[in-house]
C-alpha cells in the first residue's frame, strides 16, 4: 500500500501541517507564533489561541500544495506528547475531527520519537542500530535506536532541559526571547575560552543542567555590581563561553554513551540541534573518533509537521492505530509508546 497521511504538530509554539505520501514527505507548513515575543517566553493560553486560529488555515495549505483532498487520505496523525496541554487539544481535537469525518484511521506520535525520525525523511539515513543525542527547549536524551519503532533512552536530563538552559542565560542577558539563537549569533564572534561555569558531575550517562545556570546567573549578577556596563561591552564572550559549556556537557555525554554501547553511526537532532557550534563541534568530534554523523535538515530540526508525518508513515505501516478517543499526555515519555 502506498499511504498518504495528513500530520499535525502543535505541542508548542508552532502551528504545522505536513503530507506524506509512501514515505515521502511532500510539503511541511508551518506558522509561527509571534505573541509571546513580549513575555519572554511561550504563554500556554496564548500559545493554544494562537493554534485555534492557524489550524485551518495550515492544513488547507497543505492538502492544497500536496494537490491532496480528504477522500484521498488514509490516515491523519496527530502529535500525542510531550507539550502543552491547551495546544495539543487544539491539533488532537482537529485531527480528530478529520479522521472521523474522512472515515480513516488516526495515528498518535511521540513528539521526541519524531525528532528522532526526522533522518528518515532525506538521504542519506542512519542504518540501525544507531545513537541519538536528541536535544530541545525541554528535553535532552541519549536515544538507542533499534528500529524505527523500538528505541531505548540511555541518559537524560534529571531536571532542566539544553534548550531551556540557552534561554534562560539569553534571558538573564537581557536578550529578547526566543533568545538561544541570539546567543548562538553572538556567540561567533566572541572568545569561547574567556569565562570558565562549572560543570555537573552526573553518574551514567544522565544530564543536569540547572547547576550550571544557576552559575551563570550569579556570576553576571556579581560582574553587573562591579561593573554596570559588564554585559554591554562582553556580550560576545560571555555568549561564546556559556555556549561552549553547553555543548561541551552534550559532548561529554554522547562520547561516554558511544563508547558504552560501541555504535558509530550517530545522529543529532530536536531544536538545539540548529546551534552552530553543537553542529561544529559534533561533525569534528565524529571525525576524531571515526563516526559517521547524521544531522537533519533545519527546517526538521525545530518543531514541525514533516516529522510527526514521517513517524506516522512507520506507525502506518505495522498497522499501529489509535481509538478515537485517545487524550493528548503532556508529559508523555517514549517508553509510553516506543515498544
Amino acid at each position: 500500500m502506498r499511504p498518504t497521511i495528513l500530520a499535525i504538530e502543535s505541542s508548542c509554539d508552532e502551528t504545522s501541517a505536513s503530507v506524506i505520501r509512501n514515505g515521502k514527505v511532500l510539503n511541511n507548513i508551518i506558522a509561527s507564533q509571534n505573541v509571546h515575543h513580549k513575555y519572554g517566553g511561550v504563554v500556554p493560553e496564548l500559545a493554544s489561541r494562537a493554534h485555534q486560529l492557524q489550524v485551518v488555515d495550515v492544513v488547507n495549505e497543505a492538502m492544497q500544495s500536496a494537490s491532496v483532498k480528504p477522500g484521498d487520505l488514509d490516515a491523519v496523525a496527530f502529535t500525542r506528547g510531550p507539550g502543552l496541554m491547551g495546544a495539543l487539544l487544539v491539533g488532537g481535537s482537529f485531527a480528530k475531527g478529520l479522521a472521523w469525518a474522512s472515515d480513516v484511521p488516526l495515528i498518535v506520535v511521540n513528539h521526541m520519537e519524531a525528532h528522532v525520525l526526522a533522518h528518515f525523511i532525506d538521504d542519506p539515513t542512519p542504518p540501525f542500530p544507531f545513537l541519538c543525542l536528541t536535544v530541545s527547549g525541554g528535553h535532552t536524551q541519549l536515544v538507542v535506536v533499534k528500529s524505527h519503532l523500538d528505541m531505548e533512552v540511555i541518559g537524560e536530563t534529571q531536571d532542566d532541559a539544553v534548550g531551556e538552559a540557552f534561554d534562560k542565560a539569553a534571558k538573564i542577558l537581557g536578550l529578547p526571547y526566543p533568545g538561544g539563537p541570539l546567543i548562538d549569533q553572538y556567540a561567533k564572534t566572541g572568545n569561547p575560552l574567556r569565562y570558565k561555569f562549572p560543570d555537573t558531575d552526573m553518574p551514567n550517562l544522565d544530564f543536569s543542567f540547572s547547576g550550571v545556570k544557576t552559575a551563570f546567573l550569579y556570576f553576571i549578577r556579581d560582574q553587573v555590581v562591579e561593573d554596570p556596563q559588564f554585559v554591554t561591552v562582553h556580550l560576545a564572550d560571555i555568549c561564546a563561553s556559556i555556549q561552549h559549556k553547553l555543548v561541551a556537557m552534550l559532548m561529554d555525554r554522547l562520547v561516554a554513551a558511544a563508547r558504552q554501547t560501541g555504535i558509530k553511526s550517530i545522529a543529532l537532532a530536536g531544536g538545539v540541534s540548529a546551534n552552530t557550534a553543537l553542529r561544529r563541534e559534533f561533525q569534528k568530534k565524529g571525525a576524531e573518533l571515526g563516526w559517521t554523523t547524521f544531522v537533519p535538515d533545519f527546517q526538521y530540526c525545530t518543531d514541525n509537521a514533516a516529522m510527526i508525518a514521517m513517524a506516522a508513515h512507520f506507525k502506518f505501516m505495522h498497522g499501529d492505530f489509535a481509538p478515537a478517543d485517545i487524550a493528548p499526555v503532556p508529559n508523555l515519555s517514549m517508553a509510553h509508546q516506543i515498544r
